[in-house]
């Protein structure tokens, strides 16, 4: 399994997962969609919104 994760501040975030025996490695688009995801960056207030509206799960450390 190859797993993408997307650091901002002290968070991490999951963004991508795929099994190795399906796919080899991120395609160039899909290489640059996550690069224009991760340059784009998101402050905490945003965050906190898109918790809210359930774009995003929060995961704590103790689940």
């Amino acid at each position: 399994m190859r797993v993408v994760l997307l650091l901002i501040e002290e968070k991490a975030f999951f963004i991508y997962g795929f099994a190795k025996n399906q796919q080899a490695n991120l395609s160039a688009t899909e290489l640059e969609a996550l690069q224009i995801l991760a340059a784009d960056g998101y402050d905490s207030a945003t965050l906190k919104k898109l918790v809210e509206q359930k774009k995003l799960i929060e995961v704590n450390n103790d689940e």
